[in-house]
């Protein structure tokens, strides 16, 4: 794991922790666009500054579902239109998607149309998981494959998510 992943996903833990102190599924995403060092070129991902200090952070969401009343607020969808809002764009080529748990189906189709580069998440979701599960992210039927990198701060991502459950169950 290395420091600049774990600096965005302490972000989206935060996030989760809103989500969570609001009675929802405590799930927390952050959007980051990193500064470029060399441009992608023939088939090559872009190199980016390792610094978080100098990467621009598009959109955050956490779980709203309950509050909005709206099945698609779920924290990936949320920093995803905060996102499109700030680039101007529907287009994150190059943008790294940080989110404490495993996208679900609908986020992950999302998160797939908007050409994200890399999404990372802490823990898996082997019930419903968009990746591990239906495997959204690799099937050869889908234009865009984004890099997945999975287990960041995945002890604390489970942690929350099992201490709202819990606390559900009282």
């Amino acid at each position: 794991m290395n420091a600049f992943d774990e600096h965005f996903m302490r972000m989206a833990l935060r996030e989760a922790e809103k989500a969570a102190a609001d009675g929802e599924v405590p799930t927390g995403c952050v959007i980051v666009e990193p500064a470029v060092i060399e441009p992608a070129h023939d088939g090559h991902r872009a190199v980016y500054d390792p610094n978080p200090s100098v990467a621009r952070i598009l959109g955050r969401g956490h779980n709203q579902t309950e509050g909005l009343s709206d099945a698609t607020a779920h924290a990936e969808m949320l920093a995803l239109s905060a996102a499109f809002a700030a680039k101007g764009n529907w287009r994150l080529a190059g943008a790294r998607l940080y989110v404490t748990k495993e996208p679900c189906p609908m986020c992950a189709g999302g998160i797939v149309l908007a050409r994200l580069d890399t999404v990372v998440w802490g823990v898996s979701d082997p019930k419903r998981g968009g990746g591990t599960t239906f495997g959204i992210f690799d099937h050869p039927g889908i234009n865009h494959h984004p890099a997945l990198v999975t287990g960041v701060l995945e002890a604390e991502s489970r942690a929350i998510l099992q201490e709202f459950f819990r606390s559900r169950r009282k």
